[in-house]
């Protein structure tokens, strides 16, 4: 049964093909940071790496929503298409650069805020073409099966790509992710019977303000996005921030957090291969319970417990959040009209990860003025009392996987209202 979990979806030639091309481009992904802060390294130092991450994240922030109009005017397949094209030109620029010599500064920022605009534009696509190459009667199989390829890429990405800079160059590295995005382009090329446009013709702020209603209109969507948002500022920054010095500092250096990271990827590809073919009656109610998970890497990091505990918590996290993603995105691409997908979902990433910036930044400075450990004690503590009262909306107790109530939460959506991963 296992070993035949995807072979259903996996049928369907077009999900196949694009589960070829995501998990290359997914594996390039998890590759280039490697080369990419070993190569800004070299050009500028410390500071150089900073003004480089800025410059990816930036746009990616600010170019979501029009991502969402374009691709729900345009079709999906265009706009990730010419995202990938972006990107594939970017990375290959970044990669030759390098090998030319010591570029300049300014230009490798140049070519990482276009980088960023692609992933921006790219982003609220992904969604919005997934239940056009899946059907809506497997779009949990689809994406746990998207899920288990891109934690398979988180954990085998930094070793290969670590290792390529070792043997050759960074930007050898660059290079392969370009060829990558180049492989995603031809595999979204091969597509076939989808919808060729779009159908949001209004202004852009008229379209982005009916995203926002379709949006806003639904509490099953909303409040857990509003949770996630939330827990990404007071949870998830200070475990990525303040991770690694505890492990520095208590668990055996970079090494034992490289094991943690690894258990969370290893949980996060048993997460996707548990929930695929499963369809529990209440699929947000379930997703939402597996994030009780989150608390448990951030307390072991809180609590004198050894590494093994901390990996054993980390796994935990991985797979309830492999499922929670999963069951999160299959339930949005099936209760919301696929013409408003794109701008649903750029709503949604947008609104999850508003605060991340800010809170990475902030997370260091907290956790030296108030403690390390108190700060990681409050983040799993909170993480329990915010899962607790978000599984008590209603709305999200009451979404079915069955037809009839899944129309009836559409049907009464300004009263019902919906959620995000």
């Amino acid at each position: 049964m296992h070993r035949h979990r995807f072979a259903a979806v996996l049928a369907q030639r077009d999900l196949r093909w694009f589960a070829a091309g995501y998990a290359a481009s997914k594996l390039g992904s998890a590759m280039a940071p490697i080369a990419t802060a070993f190569a800004a390294l070299s050009v500028g130092g410390a500071q150089a790496l900073g003004w480089l991450m800025a410059a990816r994240i930036l746009p990616v922030v600010v170019f979501l929503l029009l991502g969402g109009v374009l691709a729900d005017r345009l079709g999906s397949r265009r706009v990730m298409i010419a995202a990938d094209v972006l990107r594939c030109a970017g990375q290959a620029a970044f990669g030759a650069l390098l090998l030319a010599g010591h570029p300049a500064l300014v230009t490798l920022l140049i070519i990482a805020t276009a980088v960023g605009i692609g992933e921006g534009a790219f982003t609220p696509s992904l969604p919005a073409l997934i239940p056009q190459i899946a059907g809506r009667e497997r779009l949990t199989e689809a994406n746990a099966l998207l899920s288990v390829l891109a934690s398979s890429a988180q954990i085998t990405g930094p070793v290969l790509g670590g290792l390529l800079a070792g043997v050759t160059n960074p930007a050898a590295v660059l290079l392969a992710d370009a060829a990558s995005y180049a492989v995603s382009v031809v595999v979204l090329l091969k597509l076939s019977g989808l919808r060729p446009t779009g159908t949001a013709h209004g202004s852009l702020l008229r379209d982005l303000r009916d995203g926002w209603t379709q949006f806003a209109s639904r509490s099953w969507l909303w409040v857990p996005i509003l949770q996630f948002c939330l827990f990404n500022a007071l949870v998830w920054a200070p475990y990525l921030v303040l991770g690694p010095l505890v492990a520095q500092t208590r668990l055996g250096g970079p090494s034992a957090w490289g094991f943690v990271m690894a258990a969370n990827g290893i949980g996060a590809v048993c997460g996707g291969m548990f929930v695929a073919n499963r369809r529990p009656r209440r699929p947000l109610l379930v997703a939402t319970a597996m994030t009780f998970g989150y608390a448990a890497p951030v307390a072991a990091l809180a609590s004198p417990l050894p590494l093994a505990c901390v990996c054993v918590g980390a796994f935990i996290a991985g797979l309830g959040g492999s499922i929670d993603q999963a069951l999160v995105a299959a339930t949005i691409q099936r209760l919301i009209p696929v013409e408003i997908l794109g701008r649903v979902s750029a709503w949604e990433t947008l609104g999850a990860f508003a605060l991340g910036p800010l809170a990475l930044a902030a997370a260091g400075p907290i956790g030296s003025a108030v403690g390390v450990t108190h700060v990681l004690a409050f983040s799993a503590v909170w993480q329990l009392v915010s899962v607790a009262l978000t599984l008590l909306v209603p709305s999200i107790r009451g979404i079915r996987s069955e037809g009839d109530h899944a129309g009836q939460a559409v049907n009464q959506g300004s009263a019902m209202v919906g959620r995000g991963s």
